[in-house]
C-alpha cells in the first residue's frame, strides 16, 4: 500500500500534484461555469445541492475514467475515416458533445435575452433533466482533463521510475474540492451580472466549437480560450465599476 505514495518522497512528485491540481482547475472553469448556468433558475436549496451532485458526479467520473486509463486511451484508435480524417470514439465522443455544449448555450442565450421564465410545472422537471446535462457534459471534459493529466506524468515515470497515479488521483480529488468551494460563489457572481452570464456563455459556446475541432483533428489550444475569456472579463469588471461609481454621484 505505502509503495503508492513512495513518489512523494521526491520532490518532483510535490512539483507535479501542485501542477495537476492547478491543471484541474482550470480545466474545470468551464465545467463550472456550465453547471453555474444550468441551474441558475433553481431555488437556491436546490440550485447548491444539484450543483453539488454535478460536481460529484464529475469527480466520480473522473476517477472512474483514471481507473480505466488503459482502456481509455485506446479510445483514441481509428474507426472510420471520412475525408482523410479519422474518426475514434474518442472523437465521436467530442462531436456530439460540442454540439451539445453549442446547442444548450445558444438556448440559455436566447432565454436571456428574451426574458423567458418557465413555469411552475416546467421548473419540476428540470431538475433530473439538469443533472442528465451535467453528466453528458461531465464525461465528455472528464475525457480531456484525463488525458491531459495522463500526458503530463509520462515524463514523471519516465524519469523517476516511479508510478504517478497516486498524483493523479489526488490532484483530481483536490481540485474537485477547490471546485465545490468556490463553486457558489462563481454561480452567484454570474447570476447577478446578466452581461458575465453572456459572457460565459459565450465561452461556453467557443468551447464547444474547440471540442467540434478536436473531433475533425484541428488541436487548438485552449490557452487561446481561456485568455479571451479572462480579458472579456477584467473589461466587464471595469464596466461594472464604472456603472456604480456613476450611480453613486
Amino acid at each position: 500500500m505505502m509503495h503508492y505514495f513512495d513518489i512523494f518522497l521526491l520532490w518532483q512528485g510535490w512539483l507535479y500534484l501542485l501542477i495537476l491540481t492547478l491543471l484541474e482547475v482550470v480545466l474545470g472553469i468551464d465545467n463550472i461555469i456550465f453547471i453555474s448556468i444550468v441551474t441558475d433558475e433553481l431555488p437556491l436549496n436546490k440550485k447548491r445541492s444539484t450543483r453539488n451532485i454535478g460536481l460529484g458526479l464529475a469527480l466520480i467520473i473522473r476517477l472512474v475514467l483514471l481507473a480505466a486509463v488503459a482502456w481509455l486511451m485506446s479510445l483514441t484508435n481509428s474507426l472510420f475515416s471520412i475525408f482523410n480524417i479519422d474518426f475514434s470514439f474518442q472523437s465521436i465522443i467530442l462531436l456530439l458533445g460540442g454540439l451539445f455544449l453549442i446547442y444548450t448555450s445558444t438556448v440559455e442565450m436566447h432565454r436571456s435575452v428574451k426574458g423567458f421564465k418557465e413555469d411552475k410545472k416546467a421548473k419540476k422537471t428540470t431538475i433530473s433533466a439538469i443533472i442528465l446535462q451535467i453528466v453528458v457534459i461531465d464525461v465528455v471534459f472528464s475525457f480531456d482533463s484525463i488525458i491531459s493529466a495522463v500526458g503530463m506524468t509520462n515524463g514523471l515515470q519516465t524519469d523517476t521510475g516511479k508510478d504517478p497515479t497516486t498524483i493523479i488521483y489526488i490532484s483530481v480529488i483536490i481540485s474537485m474540492a477547490i471546485m465545490m468551494i468556490f463553486a457558489g460563489k462563481i454561480s452567484q457572481f454570474i447570476a447577478d451580472h446578466p452581461t458575465i452570464k453572456m459572457i460565459a456563455l459565450s465561452f461556453l459556446v467557443t468551447v464547444g466549437v474547440l471540442l467540434i475541432g478536436e473531433a475533425f483533428g484541428a488541436h487548438i489550444p485552449k490557452g487561446y480560450v481561456y485568455f479571451s475569456l479572462v480579458f472579456s472579463l477584467i473589461v466587464e469588471l471595469m464596466n461594472i465599476k464604472m456603472r456604480k461609481n456613476k450611480n453613486m454621484t
